[in-house]
Protein backbone atom coordinates (compact mmCIF):
# COMPACT_ATOMS: atom_id res chain seq x y z
CA UNK A 1 0.00 0.00 0.00
CA UNK A 2 1.84 3.24 -0.85
CA UNK A 3 0.29 6.96 0.34
CA UNK A 4 0.29 10.39 -0.75
CA UNK A 5 2.08 13.04 0.38
CA UNK A 6 -1.09 14.70 2.48
CA UNK A 7 -2.03 11.24 3.77
CA UNK A 8 1.78 10.90 5.28
CA UNK A 9 1.68 14.67 6.62
CA UNK A 10 -1.79 14.33 8.44
CA UNK A 11 -0.62 11.07 9.69
CA UNK A 12 2.64 12.58 11.32
CA UNK A 13 1.14 15.78 11.99
CA UNK A 14 3.52 17.81 9.31
CA UNK A 15 2.45 20.35 6.62
CA UNK A 16 2.79 19.30 2.58
CA UNK A 17 5.52 21.57 3.17
CA UNK A 18 7.88 20.29 5.79
CA UNK A 19 7.77 16.78 3.58
CA UNK A 20 8.88 18.78 0.72
CA UNK A 21 11.57 20.81 2.58
CA UNK A 22 12.93 17.42 4.49
CA UNK A 23 12.89 16.19 0.49
CA UNK A 24 14.57 18.67 -0.79
CA UNK A 25 17.06 18.51 1.97
CA UNK A 26 17.77 14.89 1.39
CA UNK A 27 16.17 13.34 4.36
CA UNK A 28 14.15 11.04 2.16
CA UNK A 29 16.13 9.57 -0.52
CA UNK A 30 13.85 5.88 0.22
CA UNK A 31 10.77 7.69 -1.05
CA UNK A 32 9.82 6.18 -4.34
CA UNK A 33 8.33 8.51 -6.79
CA UNK A 34 6.26 7.79 -9.95
CA UNK A 35 7.40 8.65 -13.59
CA UNK A 36 5.68 11.94 -13.23
CA UNK A 37 7.30 12.63 -9.99
CA UNK A 38 4.77 12.20 -7.38
CA UNK A 39 5.85 10.49 -4.27
CA UNK A 40 4.90 7.12 -3.19
CA UNK A 41 5.01 6.65 0.28
CA UNK A 42 5.08 3.18 2.11
CA UNK A 43 5.03 2.03 5.46
CA UNK A 44 8.71 2.03 5.99
CA UNK A 45 8.50 5.41 4.90
CA UNK A 46 6.38 6.48 7.52
CA UNK A 47 8.30 4.85 10.22
CA UNK A 48 11.50 6.34 8.79
CA UNK A 49 10.23 9.59 8.55
CA UNK A 50 8.90 8.99 12.56
CA UNK A 51 12.86 8.61 13.14
CA UNK A 52 13.14 11.82 11.32
CA UNK A 53 10.52 13.40 13.60
CA UNK A 54 12.35 12.59 16.77
CA UNK A 55 16.05 13.21 15.77
CA UNK A 56 14.50 16.43 14.99
CA UNK A 57 12.98 17.25 18.24
CA UNK A 58 16.37 16.43 20.13
CA UNK A 59 17.56 19.43 18.29
CA UNK A 60 19.44 17.46 15.65
CA UNK A 61 20.23 19.60 13.13
CA UNK A 62 19.26 18.68 9.41
CA UNK A 63 22.56 17.91 8.18
CA UNK A 64 23.09 15.42 11.10
CA UNK A 65 19.56 13.92 10.43
CA UNK A 66 20.73 13.71 6.49
CA UNK A 67 24.14 12.17 8.20
CA UNK A 68 22.49 9.50 9.91
CA UNK A 69 19.94 8.67 6.54
CA UNK A 70 23.19 8.41 4.53
CA UNK A 71 24.74 5.80 7.26
CA UNK A 72 21.63 3.54 7.23
CA UNK A 73 22.20 3.18 3.81
CA UNK A 74 25.22 2.07 4.13
CA UNK A 75 24.42 -0.45 5.58
CA UNK A 76 26.16 -2.48 9.01
CA UNK A 77 29.28 -0.52 7.96
CA UNK A 78 28.06 2.09 10.37
CA UNK A 79 26.39 0.30 12.88
CA UNK A 80 28.46 1.90 15.68
CA UNK A 81 28.45 5.46 14.08
CA UNK A 82 24.73 4.96 14.32
CA UNK A 83 24.86 3.42 17.86
CA UNK A 84 26.90 6.49 19.12
CA UNK A 85 24.78 9.14 17.54
CA UNK A 86 21.72 7.80 19.25
CA UNK A 87 23.85 7.61 22.62
CA UNK A 88 24.50 11.49 21.89
CA UNK A 89 20.97 11.62 21.50
CA UNK A 90 19.85 10.02 24.43
CA UNK A 91 22.48 12.12 26.60
CA UNK A 92 21.24 15.53 24.77
CA UNK A 93 17.57 14.61 26.10
CA UNK A 94 18.12 13.35 29.44
CA UNK A 95 19.78 16.75 30.31
CA UNK A 96 16.78 18.54 28.43
CA UNK A 97 14.79 16.55 30.68
CA UNK A 98 17.10 17.34 33.77
CA UNK A 99 16.06 21.10 33.03
CA UNK A 100 12.56 20.35 32.21
CA UNK A 101 12.27 18.74 35.72
CA UNK A 102 14.28 22.07 37.42
CA UNK A 103 11.31 24.29 35.51
CA UNK A 104 8.59 22.26 37.03
CA UNK A 105 9.82 21.89 40.35
CA UNK A 106 9.69 26.18 40.19
CA UNK A 107 6.31 26.25 38.42
CA UNK A 108 5.38 23.63 41.27
CA UNK A 109 6.50 26.31 44.12
CA UNK A 110 4.98 29.32 42.74
CA UNK A 111 1.90 27.05 41.83
CA UNK A 112 1.59 26.85 46.00
CA UNK A 113 2.62 29.85 46.60
CA UNK A 114 -0.33 31.51 45.22
CA UNK A 115 -2.72 29.07 45.99
CA UNK A 116 -1.66 29.44 49.79
CA UNK A 117 -1.31 33.70 49.30
CA UNK A 118 -4.76 33.03 47.49
CA UNK A 119 -6.28 30.69 50.32
CA UNK A 120 -4.86 33.33 53.33
CA UNK A 121 -6.33 36.46 50.86
CA UNK A 122 -2.61 37.64 50.78
CA UNK A 123 1.56 37.29 50.21
CA UNK A 124 2.50 38.12 53.83
CA UNK A 125 2.16 34.81 54.83
CA UNK A 126 5.30 34.14 52.10
CA UNK A 127 7.71 36.89 53.98
CA UNK A 128 10.52 34.22 53.88
CA UNK A 129 10.24 32.66 50.37
CA UNK A 130 13.28 32.66 49.24
CA UNK A 131 12.26 32.75 45.57
CA UNK A 132 9.97 36.54 45.90
CA UNK A 133 6.74 37.26 45.03
CA UNK A 134 7.34 37.40 41.19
Amino acid sequence: MTYSISEVAKELNLTVYALRYYDKEGLMPFVERTPSGTRLFKDSDIDALKIIQCLKSTGMPIKDIKGFIEWCSEGDSTLQQRYDMFLERKAAVEAQLAELNKTMALINHKCDYYMTALNAGTENIHKNDKIGNF
